[in-house]
């Protein structure tokens, strides 16, 4: 870095002199704390006494309640993004990939005494998802109606939005949200193994009911939610099949998972991402790691998941035979839309996998026969972690709350609204638009760890309309927590 840095001083290269700062300031640890405190800005329920994001309060205390069934508690959980639905496919694999960053990042989250924070962060989400699966063959989905709430601008204190539930059950299946839950539980339960071992073993036994009713019981769950259908529609359901017994193998060495995997008719071949609809690529790495470690045959169905998950990340770091495009300024560009969380989970898959690497004394052959080094993924991984912290054309950090130059316009109701604990009187459905979502001023509320991401031209419009680009998610951090660990 220094000479890099010495280099761009000597042809005067003043904005990538700039960069080159950038990078050597750049504090993970920091954005690592925040990419954590960000879920507690998304909290449903009554917030418990050691919350740390004080503009919060409690909200969603009725959820799951109706004329029918006036008992049932669906409290808690996490709002999705910047609305306030409570979604339980994208918040299932959030708690998937926070469990695998946990447990693959475990000594560096202790190191920076984050651990606690994370496993509290993962907890919030597994207490609202048991609470979603009440039956081995009944789990709920949603709550809040996506067209009710997006015609709405309220913060969830006081939102008056109907919240509606939906459920899948035997009945009316949803294999892709029953396998995800099932892999959320099975990754939490090996997360909470050493700490609490009761807890994990309550986890694993909704996994494995949850994996039964995904089994026994196959469809799209927006067959059965059509509501959530609108706003996170599954592209098929054989990815969380794979994905959830790769996780309940790791979870309780039992070879019917294993078997499940090997059996799988379809591997998923290359992908051209990893995400929230598509997890071949996570299934890919668990089973590369099995190959790597001698504890599956190195070839066969294994060797072609080990193959297809290889193949990935040689696209990703730009030495493959279909490269991922990047962004004149190096920013991976996957799709248009909320493009930053496919970078972070890219970035995820490819840090973990560079461990293995190197615990098996491992390497990768890329296209034309590149042997490509896990310092190689590393410093791939490092050029896109600098550049949401900051290291990019615009010298912006896409993560709110940390640096100096951050959005200060996300696309989020509770960050856009004066808190609750400053000015009680309700913001109405529409009255939260003319107050709050056209003013032309920073949010009163600073959502501390919330990733958003430029366009495909490496810009960004500071707008609370800018939804596209500009409303944070909780897949995107869930990835981005195990990576800033590394480099913490």
């Amino acid at each position: 870095m220094v000479v890099i840095c010495n280099l761009c001083a000597i042809f005067g290269l003043s904005i990538f002199f700039l960069w080159c700062q950038g990078i050597a300031s750049i504090d993970y640890k920091a954005a690592l704390t925040k990419s954590l405190l960000f879920y507690e800005g998304q909290r449903s329920g009554k917030l418990p006494v050691n919350q740390r994001v004080h503009w919060r309060a409690d909200s969603g205390l009725k959820d799951g309640q109706n004329e029918e069934n006036s008992g049932f508690d669906l409290v808690g959980g996490y709002y999705d993004a910047g609305d306030n639905l409570k979604l339980g496919f994208p918040m299932a694999f959030t708690i998937t990939m926070l469990s695998w960053s946990t447990m693959e990042f475990n000594k560096q989250l202790m190191a920076k005494k984050e651990l606690l924070n994370a496993l509290y962060t993962i907890k919030w989400g597994t207490d609202y998802l048991m609470k979603a699966h009440p039956e081995a063959d009944v789990l709920y989905g949603e709550v809040g109606d996506s067209d009710s709430d997006h015609k709405c601008w309220e913060r969830p204190e006081d939102m008056t939005t109907p919240r509606t539930v939906f459920k899948i059950d035997d009945q009316h299946p949803g294999s892709d949200l029953a396998a995800e839950t099932a892999a959320a539980f099975a990754s939490a339960s090996i997360a909470f193994r050493p700490i609490n071992p009761k807890y994990a073993y309550k986890l694993l036994v909704h996994a494995k009911q949850l994996f039964n009713f995904a089994c026994n019981h196959p469809g799209l769950y927006q067959n059965s939610i059509p509501a959530a259908g609108k706003v996170y529609p599954s592209s098929g359901y054989e990815d969380e099949m794979v994905w959830a017994a790769a996780w309940l193998y790791r979870a309780t060495n039992e070879m019917i998972y294993l078997d499940y995997v090997a059996k799988s008719g379809n591997v998923g071949g290359t992908r051209s991402m990893v995400s929230w609809d598509d997890k071949f690529v996570g299934a890919q790495v668990l089973v590369a790691k099995l190959v790597l470690e001698g504890k599956v045959e190195a070839s066969g169905k294994w060797a072609e998941y080990k193959s297809n998950a290889e193949q990935f990340i040689c696209n990703c770091i730009q030495k493959g035979s279909n490269n991922v495009r990047r962004t004149a300024g190096g920013l991976l560009w996957f799709l248009p839309w909320d493009n930053i969380q496919y970078v972070t989970t890219a970035s995820f898959v490819t840090t973990v996998y560079s461990n293995y690497l190197t615990a098996n004394h491992a390497s990768i052959q890329c296209a034309g026969a590149q042997m490509t080094k896990p310092s190689d993924l590393v410093a791939s991984v490092q050029s896109q972690v600098d550049y949401i912290l900051g290291s990019n054309p615009r010298n912006m950090s896409y993560m709110v709350g940390f640096g100096s130059n951050f959005p200060q316009q996300i696309h989020h109701r509770g960050a856009s609204i004066v808190s609750i604990k400053k000015d009680r009187n309700p913001v109405t459905c529409k009255g939260g638009f003319d107050l709050w979502y056209y003013k032309n001023a920073p949010n009163p509320n600073v959502l501390d760890g919330a990733v958003v991401g430029p366009d495909e031209n490496d810009g960004y419009t500071d707008s609370r309309s800018n939804y596209q680009l500009g409303e944070p998610t909780l897949v995107t951090n869930a990835p981005l927590v195990g990576v800033l660990a590394h480099f913490a």
